[in-house]
């Protein structure tokens, strides 16, 4: 439900921004290299390749089953992107900044983070509480993160608005105030050996996070493709560009990733949005607990628009949130069966009834500005929370005007009333595109139509 929700929030901006007539590139994938990933391809009887191959299938079939629109989809074993991930290290030595050393580490497989004693609770990471801790010990190379404390924060007093909600912001540096310590990005390959080889060394492999934040830019052609990389990631070109993430990856999106670009002499981020988690009954979804809800699940029974409104009005942007089967059917019927649902079949059957022909394609006129503020801040919930205002004043109308009355004492003034209604209703369909993609093209082809749909949302 967590992925659900990252992918249907960035999906939600990439159409919000269509409808502002950006150029919109939207990239997801796999990071598919990492002990954790070996564990899991071990654990099921596969050469990691194989196992990967299968993982990528199923996130790639999420554009359809959550109606995304990513327009790149990048495997981070993508022959380009390996190259990328080697050229990205070679810059990073050239700076200076990759040595070896010996070190032991406490490692969490399922952060692929190393952690120190704050970080655990009874001797476990509070992330991942049913793994063991496991103690490392070899040698690897370094990255010098120390060396860049004082130039993170430069970017954080420059850059207020790099890290978005603020709360994170401050989190993050505060983070660096006490202190970095250099971190590992490489593997043995003899003990580890499914990763990026590290470049003129075959007895290491890269650390996952060195070769996977890269894929934020190798996902534009770089290093090759200097062009489509400066008009996408360049210094001042798309103030816009964006990752998203949640909070768990804050330090690896924020700090490290940043300081990483700084050593290659790149530009670094222009902005990141960090999203809380999904709980269930307030506790974090767990298999052991029990109460573990598969949002594909959901979509199938529910409708895909079902599920990408709950997760869009009813989470809270930027902190944990909880979604359980009775919130998800509450709103389901009071706001999808009994309003949006309701009122379209209200509006269309007037239509159908009483206007000869269906009204002309409206003139789509601008959005409020505080439509796309909203969307702008990631404030989803308030956004969609202002559609619903215009769903529930529409409907006031039509039981305040009573069209169906009017049209039998004064037939012209009736039609009129109708058409308007019609008209709010189409305008109201290209409000709800960001978030219910398809609920919104069903609206405008049935008001084009001039025909009354089926149930858009059958009672349950």
């Amino acid at each position: 439900m967590g992925h659900a929700l990252e992918f249907i929030q960035a999906d939600i901006l990439a159409r919000g921004r269509r409808l502002m007539g950006d150029d919109v590139v939207f990239n997801t994938g796999t990071d598919e290299h990492g002990l954790k990933i070996f564990q899991k391809a071990l654990d099921n009887n596969l050469p990691p390749r194989d196992y990967v191959d299968l993982y990528s299938i199923h996130f790639r079939a999420l554009k359809e089953k959550l109606n995304l629109s990513y327009t790149h989809f990048i495997r981070t074993t993508d022959p380009h992107h390996i190259k990328a991930a080697q050229e990205f290290w070679r810059r990073c030595l050239k700076a200076g900044d990759i040595y070896k050393g010996e070190y032991e580490m406490k490692y969490c497989v399922g952060c692929e983070l190393e952690k120190d004693e704050t970080e655990l609770v009874n001797g476990h990471c509070f992330i991942h509480p049913s793994l063991e801790i496991q103690i490392i010990k070899e040698e690897n190379y370094f990255f010098k993160w120390s060396g860049y404390q004082k130039k993170l924060l430069d970017l954080y007093a420059a850059r207020p608005d790099l890290v978005v909600p603020q709360s994170r912001l401050g989190e993050i540096r505060s983070f660096v105030e006490r202190g970095l310590k250099d971190f590992s990005i490489s593997r043995l390959k003899s003990k580890m050996p499914w990763g990026v080889p590290v470049p003129d060394d075959d007895k290491h492999v890269m650390y996952v996070w060195f070769d996977a934040l890269v894929n934020y830019i190798s996902t534009l052609g770089w290093p090759e493709d200097e062009q489509n990389f400066e008009m996408w990631w360049g210094t001042k070109k798309l103030p816009n560009a964006l990752q998203i993430a949640g909070k768990d990856n804050l330090r690896q999106q924020s700090a490290m990733w940043q300081a990483m670009l700084m050593s290659a002499g790149l530009p670094t981020s222009k902005q990141i949005f960090i999203h809380g988690f999904i709980m269930s009954g307030g506790q974090r979804m767990s298999k052991t607990l029990g109460n573990v809800i598969d949002p594909l699940s959901v979509a199938n029974e529910h409708g895909i628009d079902a599920l990408r409104y709950f997760l869009a009005r009813h989470t809270n942007p930027f902190e944990d949130s909880d979604f359980t089967i009775k919130r998800f059917e509450e709103a389901y019927t009071a706001n999808l069966t009994n309003g949006l649902g309701n009122l379209v079949a209200r509006v269309m059957k007037l239509a159908e009834t009483h206007l000869e022909a269906p009204i002309p394609r409206p003139k789509e006129s601008p959005f409020l500005q505080e439509y796309w503020d909203m969307l702008n801040a990631f404030e989803f919930n308030r956004a969609v929370d202002l559609v619903w205002g215009r769903i529930q004043a529409l409907d006031e109308r039509i039981t305040r005007e009573e069209p169906f009355k009017l049209i039998k004492k004064d037939v012209e003034k009736g039609r009129a009333l109708i058409t308007e209604l019609v008209t709010e209703l189409y305008q109201i369909g290209r409000l709800l595109n960001p978030f219910m993609p398809a609920t919104s093209e069903t609206i405008k082809k049935v008001v084009l139509q001039n025909k009354k749909p089926d149930n858009l949302f059958p009672r349950l």
